[in-house]
C-alpha cells in the first residue's frame, strides 16, 4: 500500500498551530483533516528536510529513513482522518535507524495523549 502524502503547501501549513512535540531528531506536528469522518480515511504524513539539515545527498537520505519509519507504522499508532508532518532536525543525520523509529514512536504517543488543563 502506498504512503498517503500532503502535496501542497496550503496542507502543511494548516497543521501549524496544532498538536506538536519535538525530539531531538523531528518535529511532529498534527491536525485532525477537515471532512474526514469515518475510520476508512486515511493518516496522510508530510516530510519537510531543510537546507539546515545539509547537502542533497544528505537530505534525501534522512528523508528516506523517515518515510521508511512511517511506512512501518501500524494501524494502532496513528488516527485515521489525521495529518501529519515531520520535521527533520540537524539531530536526525546522526542518529541510528532505531533511535530515529524511538523518536518518532515518542512523538506519536504525546501528540496522542489526551491534552492536560492548562496552568494559569
Amino acid at each position: 500500500m502506498a504512503l498517503a502524502t500532503l502535496k501542497t503547501r496550503a496542507e502543511f501549513l494548516r497543521l501549524r498551530g496544532g498538536r506538536r512535540w519535538s525530539t531531538p531528531s523531528l518535529v511532529l506536528e498534527t491536525r485532525p483533516r477537515p471532512g474526514a469522518t469515518g475510520p476508512d480515511d486515511e493518516a496522510r504524513f508530510g516530510f519537510t528536510v531543510s537546507k539546515k539539515i545539509g547537502g542533497a545527498v544528505v537530505r534525501n537520505r534522512v528523508r528516506r529513513r523517515l518515510r521508511a519509519l512511517v511506512a512501518a507504522l501500524g494501524p494502532s499508532d496513528v488516527r485515521p482522518g489525521c495529518d501529519y508532518v515531520v520535521i527533520a532536525r540537524p539531530g536526525a543525520v546522526g542518529r541510528t535507524f532505531a533511535e530515529l523509529g524511538a523518536d518518532l514512536q515518542q512523538a506519536l504517543n504525546r501528540v496522542h495523549r489526551p491534552a492536560s488543563p492548562r496552568r494559569h
